[in-house]
């Protein structure tokens, strides 16, 4: 039996994501540590918030929960462009991690207006 929560399109697209990242960030060489921690951590977070926000009983728990899955979308943000400018990221596959975060932005923002239209 598949918990609620894994039934979502945008938690399937941020275990996705946070996927990649640990692809990406695996070949890291060394003294980028602090970069590929960080990276891993903010990208986990998403998929993370988003199945504990599933799991809290109280309209206002599930959305803090999904606030703070949006604010690990935009901490990936400047550690993705970090990597690019530093050589560790091609600009195309940058701009295809960008373009992933948007769309799961706009997700759990929609997770976000939902709760907030529902009355109970």
């Amino acid at each position: 039996m598949a918990f609620m929560f894994e039934n979502l399109e945008v938690y399937q697209r941020a275990v996705s994501l946070a996927d990649a990242v640990a692809e990406l960030t695996q070949h890291f060489p060394r003294g980028f540590g602090f970069l590929s921690d960080q990276l891993n951590r903010a990208a986990l977070s998403i998929a993370t918030n988003l199945a504990e926000g599933n799991g809290r009983f109280t309209k206002a728990d599930r959305r803090n929960f999904f606030v703070i899955a949006r604010g690990s979308v935009q901490e990936c943000v400047p550690l993705l462009e970090v990597a690019r400018r530093r050589g560790l990221l091609e600009p195309s596959r940058h701009q295809s991690f960008k373009e992933e975060l948007e769309v799961i932005a706009k997700m759990i923002s929609g997770l976000i207006k939902g709760l907030e239209n529902r009355e109970t």
